[in-house]
């Protein structure tokens, strides 16, 4: 039953993970972290009654972010 070791490791890590993000979250205050929302690259349209914002730049960043962090912990599971 390795299998379900591993699962239990990485449900674990994964856990850490989002603790410690949260907690930066916390600390860092809202207002710190305004400029990831509004990188360049984002398109946000602005008219009279209408409001549009799709965040293409923060949403590739956010992906490389979190493809590193499971490489990096899969390579903790490697034998």
């Amino acid at each position: 039953m390795a299998g379900h070791q591993d699962i239990g490791k990485l449900l674990i890590i994964s856990g850490i993970v989002i603790i410690a993000a949260g907690i930066a979250l916390l600390l860092s205050g809202s207002t710190n972290l305004s400029w990831l929302f509004r990188l360049p690259g984002d398109i946000y349209i602005k008219r009279k009654n209408f409001h549009f914002y799709f965040p293409i730049t923060t949403g590739i960043l956010i992906s490389i972010l979190l493809s590193l962090i499971l490489y990096l912990i899969s390579l903790l599971f490697r034998r």
